[in-house]
């Protein structure tokens, strides 16, 4: 039987490739059996007997479920113009293009965790550096080596260092001097302008600027930087309160 039924599909396959066609027809079959010397018009009557099988269909087996972990997009199928017997499309994951990198942390609290561990680090680190260059104490007279701490270094007054202003508060300080002077001394020129008893060099003096020379055009444009990284600092005047 398995070589009747090879021989048949042998044949209809030639006939139909013969034709130049590539799925064979119900004709190709016919053809096969009657050159294979069998009775076709005796086949309806051979399918029609009481005591014929029926073989039933294989059970429906449930596809494998891949899972979601493995899955990237949505898998191909065949065009129209591709036959089904045509191996399947490989899984998307094989030619879709994923990023490699990882998308910087923005959430609060893990940047707040890392920000804390950061800090205790450089703490723990710093401490370890001053007990190891400066003076050290230990908890044990015996083992000098574990558990170091920093020496304190009494003072006799310790309140002095609350008492003294700092670096900043003298800087600033200074500067509020300065910029009182330079008021002052403002002022005095202005009142000596309008001391003087000639209306023409008040109107003379009032074109001039207070340091007395007109710039010239040429000059002013030779200072101008146009580099914004080498212009001089402007600081701010700050002013004591009264």
């Amino acid at each position: 039987v398995v070589q009747n039924i090879t021989e048949i599909g042998r044949c209809a396959k030639a006939y139909c490739e013969h034709t130049a066609r590539s799925v064979p027809t119900l004709s190709d079959a016919v053809v096969t059996l009657i050159e294979m010397g069998l009775n076709v018009d005796t086949l309806p009557v051979y399918a029609k007997r009481s005591q014929r099988m029926v073989i039933t269909a294989p059970p429906v087996t449930n596809p494998p479920v891949t899972p979601k972990a493995l899955t990237a997009g949505q898998k191909r199928t065949h065009p129209a113009h591709i036959p089904s017997h045509f191996p399947d499309f490989p899984d998307p994951h094989t030619y879709i293009k994923t990023p490699t990198f990882r998308e910087p942390v923005s959430d609060y609290q893990v940047v707040r965790e890392k920000a804390a561990t950061q800090r205790r680090d450089v703490e723990r680190a710093l401490t370890r550096f001053m007990a190891k260059t400066g003076e050290t104490e230990t908890l044990f007279k015996d083992d000098v080596t574990t558990f170091p701490l920093i020496a304190a270094k009494p003072s006799a007054i310790p309140y002095l260092s609350a008492l003294l202003p700092s670096e900043l508060e003298l800087q600033s300080l200074e500067e509020t001097d300065s910029s009182e002077q330079d008021d002052q001394t403002d002022s005095e020129n202005v009142t000596g302008h309008n001391i003087t008893d000639d209306p023409s060099a008040d109107k003379e003096n009032s074109l001039l600027p207070p340091s007395g020379v007109v710039p010239s055009s040429k000059s002013s444009e030779e200072n101008m930087i146009d580099n914004p990284y080498l212009r001089p600092v402007k600081k701010p005047k700050v002013r004591r309160k009264k």
